[in-house]
C-alpha cells in the first residue's frame, strides 16, 4: 500500500519575503535579520521563500501574484526608497505602500512592510552605517509582526471570518 503522509510544514502556509535590489547591501540586512529571528517565534525558516525584484515599485505586483497563488499566509516587503534627485521619493514610497495595502485588502493575505523612505539619505559612512543597523532592527520587527499575523491566521480560519461577517 502506497500511503502519503502530510506533515505540518506541508499544510501550514508559507511566508514570502520580497525585497528590492536597490541599495541591496542595506536591504539585505532586513532579510538576514528576519531569517535569524523568525525561528525564535516558532516558525520553521524552511517555510520562508525569498524573492527579489528590481525596485520598490515592483514589490506590490509580486506580492499580489504570490498572494493569489494560495501558497502564502503572509508577505514581507523590504526596500529602501531614497530621494534620487530626479523625482521625489515620497511619491514612490506612497505609491508602494498604498499598493501594498490594496493587495492586502484584496487578497486577504497580510503584508508586513519594511519599506522605508528616510527624509535624508547620503551615501557617506555615517548614514550607511545608521541604515545598515536600522534595517537589521526592522528585519527583526518584521519577523515578530509576521509571526503574530500568522498565528492569528491559524487561530481563525478564513471561512469562519467570512461567515462571521455575513
Amino acid at each position: 500500500m502506497n500511503q502519503t503522509t502530510t506533515t505540518a510544514s506541508q499544510t501550514e502556509p508559507r511566508i514570502a519575503f520580497i525585497q528590492a535590489c536597490w541599495h541591496r547591501d542595506i536591504v539585505d540586512q532586513a532579510r538576514d535579520s528576519f531569517a535569524a529571528e523568525i525561528e525564535k517565534h516558532g516558525i520553521n525558516p524552511d517555510r520562508v521563500d525569498y524573492f527579489e525584484v528590481p525596485g520598490a515599485f515592483e514589490i506590490p505586483l509580486r506580492a499580489k501574484l504570490l498572494s493569489k497563488s494560495g501558497q502564502y499566509g503572509a508577505n514581507v516587503a523590504s526596500a529602501l526608497v531614497v530621494d534620487g534627485g530626479i523625482y521625489r521619493h515620497e511619491f514612490v514610497s506612497s505609491a508602494v505602500i498604498d499598493a501594498l495595502m490594496r493587495v492586502q485588502l484584496e487578497t486577504e493575505v497580510p503584508i508586513i512592510s519594511a519599506v522605508l523612505a528616510p527624509q535624508i539619505f547620503h551615501e557617506h559612512g555615517d548614514h550607511r552605517e545608521f541604515f545598515l543597523n536600522h534595517f537589521r532592527i526592522k528585519g527583526g520587527e518584521a519577523a515578530s509582526a509576521c509571526a503574530a499575523v500568522m498565528q492569528e491566521e491559524w487561530k481563525t480560519p478564513k471561512t469562519e471570518l467570512r461567515q462571521a461577517s455575513a
